[in-house]
């Protein structure tokens, strides 16, 4: 057998070199990033370290299992030092911002000058380096990571220009609301401490949502997800303070029968809820999990279900300020979720159906219908599910389609049934879905 190899141009140093890009090419040029949106974003990764270093067992580690002084703990150096170059790429757009010409960015200038750019350099140079050296060992054990922690913690606590950024990003939280929300909270349609009890909680809720939304730009631009457990790890600490700050607030309410009071305990009940959904379940052992999809498929979920919680939280404030106002038009992207969410549940419904009937008839006719509905649900709706269900739906998909003996058919159908049973009710209890109360359609 004749082998043949494509020919590469090969540049020899020796040679003059001849590119060829026309000689008026340019590189395109990347925009600055807003100023004020970088350093909240290192403020959060940095708070979002400390908040990991300090309970690095909340998330690090399956809660069920024990640690062991044995253990190799190379997964969380290697976290860190993920996260420390995620801050020092943003600080240097950040200092690119900030020597701008454009007034937006030098109005910044009282918050984080190109001065404490420069110095925050330097911090993050020597633990950089010395993460670097320490993460190349074979194996790390308890005793090393306990020791790098307390280091780390020290350094970041003790840095005047960190604190800068980790106070910048904790700052009055009400510029981050929907537009409508703020202009509603600042209409002082409210008894004046209802308003400063509103102003607290909205003010802490929305820095939780801005801080979640870097998570989302990260799952839409597919980069690395599992340095967000330091993100998740600060908003479970913003929640966790959040949810006492509300109960604090209705132990000392003397009207238990207002509708703050109502708002208040509800929002405190469905914070506290959905933490526990993600916290100890979606993000357990999350830093020891390799697979990138199997990462993806748990930070997605995470970041849906607190999201869309929250958001709905926020709606329900809303409307007690002003009633009748919806969801959508505090969120737009939620009206697309809605629309997602309804035809996902309509077609889940119509090939669930198929399903059952094939199992109880399995003749030619009935398959090739089903066939055809599972084909049309994975062109589109399948896109609509959560990315941890959509494997399972494939595999059954694809060994429904290669199996052709009937008896070995009938149970896959049957298995799938029950499956996709399961995955029409969570599908159904969709935040977005609670005022969409599914009706069976009339044939």
């Amino acid at each position: 057998m004749e082998l043949t190899a494509s020919q590469q141009t090969v540049h020899n140093p020796g040679m003059p070199y001849k590119s060829e890009l026309p000689e008026n090419f340019t590189l395109p040029v990347r925009p600055l990033r807003d100023a004020g949106e970088l350093m909240f974003e290192i403020g959060l990764w940095l708070s979002g370290l400390d908040s990991f270093l300090s309970n690095w067992d909340r998330i690090s580690r399956d809660t069920h299992q024990t640690t062991e002084p044995a253990e190799d703990w190379t997964k969380e150096f290697r976290l860190t030092h993920s996260a420390l170059l995620i801050c020092s790429n943003l600080n240097y757009q950040l200092r690119m911002s900030l020597t701008g010409k454009d007034d937006k960015r030098v109005e910044m200038l009282d918050a984080i000058s190109v001065e404490d750019c420069d110095e925050f350099v330097l911090v993050l140079r020597d633990i950089i380096t010395l993460n670097s050296s320490l993460k190349k060992a074979d194996s790390i054990k308890f005793d090393a990571w306990k020791s790098w922690n307390a280091l780390l913690i020290e350094k970041l606590r003790t840095s005047a220009t960190v604190q800068k950024f980790v106070e910048y990003s904790n700052r009055d939280g009400l510029g981050y609301l929907p537009t409508h929300l703020e202009q509603l909270l600042k209409g002082k349609r409210l008894p004046f401490s209802d308003q400063a009890d509103l102003h607290d909680v909205l003010s802490r809720f929305a820095i939780i949502m801005q801080s979640l939304s870097v998570v989302g730009r990260m799952l839409r631009n597919d980069e690395p997800l599992k340095p967000t457990v330091l993100i998740f790890a600060k908003v479970y600490e913003r929640s966790q303070g959040l949810i006492s700050f509300i109960d604090n607030r209705l132990t000392r309410f003397k009207d238990e029968g207002a509708e703050l009071f109502a708002s208040l305990d509800s929002a405190s009940y469905t914070a506290s809820l959905e933490l526990k959904k993600v916290y100890q379940q979606e993000l357990t052992g999350l830093v020891g999990i390799r697979p990138a999809p199997s990462i993806h498929a748990k930070v997605e979920t995470a970041y849906s279900l607190l999201n869309d919680s929250f958001e709905q939280i926020l709606a329900g404030f809303a409307r007690m300020i002003e009633p009748g106002i919806v969801v959508t038009e505090l969120f737009p992207s939620v009206q697309l979720k809605l629309e997602q969410s309804l035809s996902l549940r309509s077609h889940l419904w119509k090939v669930l159906q198929a399903v059952k009937t094939a199992e109880q008839n399995p003749d030619k006719r009935l398959i090739d219908d089903l066939k055809k509905k599972l084909t049309s649900f994975l062109d589109e709706p399948i896109r609509f599910l959560f990315f941890k269900d959509r494997e399972t739906l494939e595999r059954f998909s694809e060994e429904i389609v290669a199996t052709n003996d009937n008896k070995d058919l009938v149970p896959i159908l049957h298995r799938f049934g029950a499956y996709l049973e399961t995955l029409f009710s969570l599908v159904n209890m969709r935040t977005v879905l609670s005022p969409h109360p599914f009706t069976e359609p009339i044939n």
